[in-house]
């Protein structure tokens, strides 16, 4: 899965879905999420999406059907569907759950020393009602991780 992120190269039609730069920032979050949801797709889990920025972009992507499908193929050795309306696995749950199995499946795909731009991209790129993870939950959350 590594590998196929790490060799994506987003058409440049993902740009029409997601106006926000610097593109190279919300093209780190897409690749960062996209690790995160093959962990999840992994353990029949949803990870939350925690950036308005990085899902208009996956929208984007999703786009380009074959090269999406291709992409899923690659890395996934299957198709990675988006639930938009929460109709996605029963295992889904309330939104605050899906973003705390993000912060579970970034700490499993993280590359030693690497950092997270999802909790806090939207704020750094302008969008208007940005979404994301407060600290505190991140925290709280690989806190928990730890005790157990």
């Amino acid at each position: 899965m590594n590998r196929a992120v790490g060799r994506l190269e987003l058409p440049e039609a993902v740009w029409k879905t997601c106006p926000w730069q610097p593109r190279e920032l919300i093209g780190t979050g897409l690749r960062q999420w996209l690790r995160c949801a093959g962990v999840a797709l992994r353990d029949g889990q949803i990870v939350g999406m925690p950036s308005h920025a990085v899902d208009e972009a996956w929208h984007g992507f999703i786009l380009c059907t074959a090269q999406y499908a291709r992409f899923c193929d690659d890395a996934y050795g299957r198709f990675l569907h988006h639930h938009p309306d929460g109709t996605g696995p029963a295992t889904a749950g309330a939104m605050t759950h899906q973003l705390g199995r993000t912060v579970v499946a970034w700490t499993i795909v993280a590359e030693p020393g690497e950092h997270c731009v999802l909790w806090d991209l939207d704020a750094h790129v302008g969008v208007d009602h940005p979404w994301g993870v407060p600290a505190e939950q991140v925290d709280a959350v690989v806190a928990n991780l730890a005790a157990q």
